[in-house]
C-alpha cells in the first residue's frame, strides 16, 4: 500500500464534459468553427488545451492561443461549475486521509481554476498540495505538473517515488508518471478507455471508483471475520470428507483384492504381516488404490473448492492487477528448490528420518512403485487434490476469519499432521507454508499447484535412481541449499509485501 497519492482532477475526481465541452465549443464558434455535437469535444478533456486545438482543428499555434483565450471568456464564470464530483469521491479521500495517506493534485487546467473547483465541491481540504498549470501558458505538460507537486508535497526534499501512485484517466498522467519513476493507475471511469490505459502501460487499471477504493485501500478495509462454529465447520467438513472417501475407496479396494484371491494372475495384489494380517498393498497395486482414492477424495470436494477459489480471486483481483515480472518466478523457482535440496538434507543429517519407522515404510513404499504410474501419482494426481484441500478450501476459508499468516500457519500445520508421521509433518508444515506464500505472492492458484507438483516429481524421480547420493547428503551443501531457499524468499518480499 503506497502512502503519497497524486491524481488528475478531470475525468478522475470529477466529471468535467458539459463545462469544458461546451467552452471549447463557445471557443470555436468564435473562430468561425461550428461544432453541435458535444460528444465529439470530448477528447479535450485531460491534454493540454492548446495542443488539443493545433491537434484536432489544425490551428496556428496564435490561432490556438486566441482559442483559448474564449474559452476561459466562458470557463472562469459559467464552465468552471457545470461540473461534478463522481459519486463516491468524497468517501473515498476521507478514508485515504484517515488512514494517514497524503494526497495531492497535479492537473493541466490552471492551477487557479483548479483550486476553485475543489473549493466548490468541498474536497479541497484533503489535499496536501494542489498544482496546475500556468495561465500564461507555462507547466502544462503532466510531467512538469508532476515535477512541481513532487516538490510541494515534499517540500522540496526528495521524493519518496517509491510509495507514490499517480491515478489517472488518460495516457498523459501516465506517461507523466513514467518519466518521474512513479507507478500510474488507471482509471477507465473517465474519458480514457481500458485500451488507451493499456496502450500507455498504465501499471494498474481500475473501472469504477468502489475498485478504485478498494485497490487504494487493499488490506485496510475489511478485517478478518471472528472464528465462529460455521467457519469451522467450512474446515472441518471437507477434510473429513476427503478423508472419508479415500478410506471407503482403499476399503473397497481391499474387499475386491480379496475376492480375487489377493492377486490377479501371478501378481500379488496385497502384503501381511507375520500374524497373516493384511498390511497394505504391493507397489504395483497400491498406485492404482492411491490415484483412486485421491479421485474419491477430489470428487468430494471439488465443487466447494472450485467455489472458494473463484471467490478468492476475484476478492483480491484488485491485488494483483499488475503482472508479475518475470524474474518474480525466478525468485520463486530459488526458494522452491534450495527450501527442498536443504529441508531434505536437513532431515537426514539430524537423524529425524533415521528415528522415524513410519517415514522409512513410506519411503519403502514409494521404492517399490513402478516409475510411470508413481510419476502420475506424485506429481499430479496427489498435488492436485491436496491443494484442492488444504489451500483451496483450508486456507481460502482460513484467511477469512483471521490474519493472512495465523490461516497459512493453520492450514500449513494441518498438512503436515495429514501425512501422518513426524518427519512428513515437518517437511509438509515448511513446504505448506512455502506453498501458501507462492498462492498469495502471485494471486493464482496454479502456483502452488506447480510448485508441489514440481517437489513431489523432484523427490519421487531422485528417489528412484538413488540421488543425490552420500557425496551431496552432507552440512555445507545443506546449508548453501537453505540460504539459497532463504535468499529466494528474501528477494520476492522485496518486490512487494505479502501475508500481512
Amino acid at each position: 500500500m503506497k502512502k503519497y497519492l497524486l491524481f488528475d482532477l478531470d475525468g478522475t475526481l470529477t466529471d468535467p464534459k458539459v463545462g469544458i465541452c461546451t467552452c471549447v465549443q463557445y471557443a470555436l464558434k468564435a473562430m468561425g468553427i461550428d461544432e453541435p455535437d458535444l460528444d465529439k469535444l470530448e477528447p479535450f478533456i485531460g491534454p493540454p488545451l492548446k495542443d488539443s486545438f493545433m491537434n484536432f482543428y489544425h490551428m496556428s499555434e496564435e490561432q490556438a492561443e486566441a482559442a483559448i483565450a474564449k474559452y476561459r471568456e466562458r470557463f472562469a464564470d459559467i464552465g468552471i461549475f457545470e461540473n461534478k464530483v463522481y459519486d463516491g469521491i468524497p468517501e473515498m479521500l476521507k478514508d485515504l486521509q484517515a488512514n494517514g495517506m497524503e494526497l495531492a493534485v497535479a492537473s493541466s487546467k490552471p492551477e487557479v481554476f483548479v483550486e476553485r473547483i475543489l473549493e466548490h465541491f468541498g474536497i479541497r481540504k484533503y489535499f496536501k498540495a494542489v498544482v496546475g498549470s500556468e495561465l500564461d501558458g507555462t507547466r502544462v505538460n503532466k510531467d512538469e505538473v508532476i515535477e512541481e507537486a513532487l516538490r510541494r508535497l515534499f517540500d522540496g526534499k526528495p521524493a519518496q517515488k517509491e510509495l507514490m501512485y499517480m491515478i489517472g484517466d488518460r495516457c498523459f498522467d501516465v506517461k507523466g508518471a513514467r518519466t518521474h519513476g512513479i507507478e500510474s493507475v488507471g482509471v477507465t471511469y473517465g474519458y480514457g478507455s481500458m485500451e488507451e490505459m493499456r496502450e500507455a502501460k498504465a501499471d494498474y487499471i481500475v473501472r469504477t471508483v468502489a475498485e478504485l477504493h478498494s485497490f487504494l485501500l487493499r488490506g485496510k478495509q475489511d478485517p478478518p471475520k471472528r472464528l465462529d462454529l460455521r467457519s469451522v465447520g467450512q474446515v472441518v467438513f471437507p477434510f473429513l470428507m476427503f478423508l472419508a472417501a479415500r478410506g471407503f475407496m482403499i476399503a473397497l479396494a481391499i474387499q475386491f483384492a480379496l475376492m480375487l484371491g489377493g492377486k490377479i494372475g501371478s501378481t500379488d495384489l496385497l502384503t501381511y504381516d507375520a500374524g497373516g494380517n493384511i498390511s497394505g498393498f504391493t507397489g504395483s497395486a497400491s498406485v492404482v488404490v492411491q490415484i483412486l482414492g485421491f479421485i474419491s477424495g477430489t470428487a468430494v470436494i471439488l465443487k466447494a473448492a472450485r467455489r472458494k477459489i473463484r471467490q478468492t480471486a476475484e476478492n483480491d483481483r484488485l491485488l494483483h492487477l499488475k503482472p508479475e515480472p518475470g524474474k518474480n518466478y525466478v525468485f520463486l523457482g530459488l526458494a522452491v528448490l534450495g527450501s527442498m535440496f536443504g529441508l531434505n538434507l536437513l532431515l537426514i543429517l539430524s537423524g529425524i528420518i533415521e528415528r522415524s519407522t513410519e517415514y522409512r515404510s513410506v519411503q519403502e513404499g514409494q521404492a517399490a512403485v513402478a516409475f510411470l504410474p508413481g510419476l502420475l501419482l506424485y506429481s499430479l494426481v496427489a498435488p492436485l487434490a491436496e491443494e484442492l484441500l488444504f489451500r483451496g478450501i483450508i486456507y481460502n476459508s482460513l484467511k477469512r476469519c483471521m490474519r493472512a499468516w495465523a490461516a497459512m500457519l493453520t492450514a500449513a500445520l494441518l498438512f503436515g499432521i495429514y501425512h501422518g508421521n513426524s518427519v512428513q509433518m515437518i517437511y509438509g508444515f515448511l513446504m505448506g507454508c512455502l506453498f501458501i506464500y507462492g498462492y498469495e505472492y502471485f494471486g493464482d492458484f496454479r502456483v502452488p499447484l506447480v510448485m508441489h507438483g514440481f517437489v513431489n516429481m523432484l523427490t519421487f524421480c531422485l528417489g528412484q535412481v538413488n540421488l543425490p547420493g552420500e557425496r551431496f547428503v552432507n552440512w555445507p551443501v545443506c546449508l548453501v541449499s537453505l540460504a539459497v531457499g532463504v535468499l529466494g524468499v528474501a528477494l520476492l518480499a522485496g518486490q512487494k509485501r505479502v501475508l500481512t
